[in-house]
């Protein structure tokens, strides 16, 4: 059976996306492979093993365009409520929390916010099939 590890995307900065994704989720560089023309920085906490690979091409100046195929990264927390204030305290914008239901259902509560690189994540309260 295959077993999901990690997911990469392509940062144009890494001290700002480290820092980022260090304050915002509390990922921290599990790893750091260094290569004549591009870094592999791997960021996990003690919740999961599985990882976000960050990849910073070194001759890259301009930002990424990520055009209409990107989805989102999604994590799930303790207190949506919380969270939302934390994050929104640090400065990084995330928009409205948003209530989904269905036939009467609550089926998820989340918010988004964008990384530094434009990346959308959904931060969604565990829940349901959100653990």
């Amino acid at each position: 059976m295959a077993k999901t590890i990690h997911s990469m995307i392509r940062v144009l900065n890494e001290q700002r996306s480290v820092d980022f994704y260090q304050k915002a989720f509390d990922l921290d560089v599990a790893d750091r492979l260094d290569f004549d023309s591009f870094t592999l920085v791997y960021l996990s906490n003690k919740e999961q093993e599985f990882e976000l690979e960050l990849t910073i091409n070194k001759d890259r100046t301009e930002a990424y365009n990520l055009g209409d195929g990107y989805g989102h990264l999604a994590v799930s927390v303790d207190n949506i409520d919380a969270e939302h204030k934390r994050i929104s305290d640090l400065g990084f914008d995330p928009k409205d929390i948003v209530e989904f239901e269905s036939g009467g259902s609550l089926i998820a509560k989340f918010f988004f916010i964008k990384d530094p690189d434009g990346y959308d994540i959904e931060v969604l309260q565990r829940h349901g099939r959100f653990k």
